[in-house]
C-alpha cells in the first residue's frame, strides 16, 4: 500500500518555529519536523519509521513544499499544484488527509488516476465543509461521524495512535508542578474557560496555563476596554498563571513535568470526548483529570483517568490528588499502560488498514 498522508500545521506551530527554519533540502527539513513529534498521535506508523512507500508532507507548509518543487524541477508559487504533483509522484494508492479544510472535495476531484482510495479526518466545526468526494471521513467523536453521514458521506471510527517517544518522557517523570493546561481558548470553549477558572481558584497549588488563543482573545488582552472583547479576555485568576502555547516535545515534557493535566472537552463535542490531550497527557504518564462524558474505550473514572461533572468540583478533585500521591500515582500508571497498549501505533496502523 502506497500510502500519503498530508497534514496542515496550526498558527500556534508555525508562529514558534517559523525562526528555526534553515534548511534547503525536503527531506532534512520534513526529517526535523517530524522530530519535532507535532501531531505524532495522527501520523500513521509507516510514515514514522520511515518507510518508502509511505510519504508525508504539510501541504500548507510554503517553506516545505516549495523546497520539494525546487528539487524536482517544477518551481512553483501554488500550493495546491505542488501536493498534487507530489502525489503522481509518489504513484499513491491511498490518499489521507488531515487538513481536509483546506482540501476538501474539488481538491479529491483533481488527484492523479493512481489514487485508488482517499479518507481525511475531520473531528471540529466544519461549517458547510464539503467531504462527500472523500471515500471515507475519521475520527474518534461517534457523534460527529453521525453528522457527516448525515451530510452524505461515509464515516467511520478511527484513533489517535501512541506516540513511542511518549515513552522517554513517562520513564522520567518528576513533579515540579501539581497542575498543568495545555490548549486553545476561545469561543468555541466557553466550558473549558469554567473549569480553567475553577482550578486557577484552587489554593496552595502550583499551575501554569499555556494557552493558544484565538486572535480575539489576543485582541482583549492587548486592548481590556475596547467595546464587546470582554467575554474573550482572560479572567484574573488565569493572567497570572498564562504561559505561551507548547507542541509536540516541548509538550510532552511539560506534561511529564507535572502530577495533574487538566483537560475539557470543546462545546460542540457534546457528550463525547476523546480529544488529543486525553492521549498525550497519559501518554506522558500525568494523571488525566477531565470532565465526564462518553470517552473512548480504556478512559475509566478512577482506574485511567479522574473525570468532574461540573467545575466546582475540581478544586476538591484537585487537593486529593495533591495530597494521595499514591492514589494519584496508580491512575497515572494505569492510564499510561492502557494507551501504550490500546492505542499503539501497530494497532492504529492495523485499523486503518482495515478502513481501507
Amino acid at each position: 500500500m502506497r500510502v500519503f498522508q498530508n497534514n496542515g500545521l496550526s498558527r500556534g506551530f508555525r508562529e514558534s518555529c517559523a525562526r528555526e527554519r534553515k534548511s534547503q533540502n525536503f527531506a532534512l527539513e520534513l526529517a526535523g519536523f517530524l522530530d519535532t513529534r507535532f501531531s505524532a498521535p495522527h501520523i500513521l506508523a509507516p510514515v514514522l519509521a520511515g518507510e518508502p512507500e509511505a510519504f508525508y508532507t504539510n501541504g500548507d507548509d510554503e517553506h516545505l513544499q516549495k523546497l520539494w518543487a525546487r528539487e524536482q524541477g517544477r518551481p512553483s508559487d501554488d500550493l495546491e499544484q505542488i501536493l498534487l504533483a507530489q502525489i503522481e509522484h509518489h504513484r499513491t494508492d491511498v490518499f489521507y488527509n488531515l487538513d481536509p479544510m483546506r482540501y476538501d472535495s474539488a481538491f479529491v476531484r483533481k488527484l492523479p488516476g493512481c489514487v485508488k482510495t482517499t479518507l481525511c479526518w475531520r473531528a471540529a466545526p466544519s461549517g458547510n465543509l464539503d467531504l462527500t468526494g472523500y471515500d471515507l471521513v475519521v475520527c474518534n467523536f461517534p457523534s460527529i461521524l453521525d453528522d457527516w453521514r448525515r451530510k452524505g458521506c461515509k464515516a467511520e471510527y478511527f484513533f489517535p495512535g501512541h506516540d513511542p517517544v511518549m515513552d522517554t518522557y513517562a520513564n522520567a517523570r518528576r513533579d515540579d508542578l501539581d497542575l498543568i493546561f495545555v490548549g486553545g481558548f476561545s469561543r468555541h470553549h466557553v466550558n473549558r474557560s469554567l473549569a480553567l477558572q475553577a482550578a486557577a481558584s484552587t489554593p496552595g497549588i502550583r499551575a501554569r496555563f499555556h494557552l493558544e488563543d484565538s486572535r480575539l482573545t489576543r485582541l482583549a488582552n492587548i486592548l481590556p476596554f475596547m467595546p464587546g472583547l470582554g467575554a474573550y479576555r482572560h479572567p484574573p485568576e488565569i493572567r497570572v498563571i498564562r504561559a505561551g502555547p507548547l507542541y509536540g516535545r516541548d509538550l510532552y515534557a511539560a506534561l511529564a513535568r507535572t502530577r495533574i493535566v487538566l483537560n475539557g472537552a470543546v462545546d460542540m463535542a457534546g457528550a463525547d470526548r476523546g480529544n488529543m490531550r486525553c492521549f498525550e497527557a497519559t501518554g506522558c504518564g500525568a494523571v488525566l483529570l477531565t470532565d465526564a462524558g462518553r470517552y473512548p474505550e480504556g478512559f475509566v473514572d478512577g482506574e485511567t483517568v479522574v473525570t468532574y461533572s461540573s467545575p466546582n468540583q475540581i478544586p476538591g478533585v484537585i487537593k486529593r490528588l495533591v495530597e494521595d500521591a499514591s492514589w494519584a500515582n496508580s491512575v497515572a500508571k494505569a492510564g499510561c499502560a492502557m494507551v501504550r497498549d490500546r492505542y499503539s501505533k501497530e494497532r492504529q496502523w492495523a485499523k486503518f488498514q482495515g478502513l481501507v
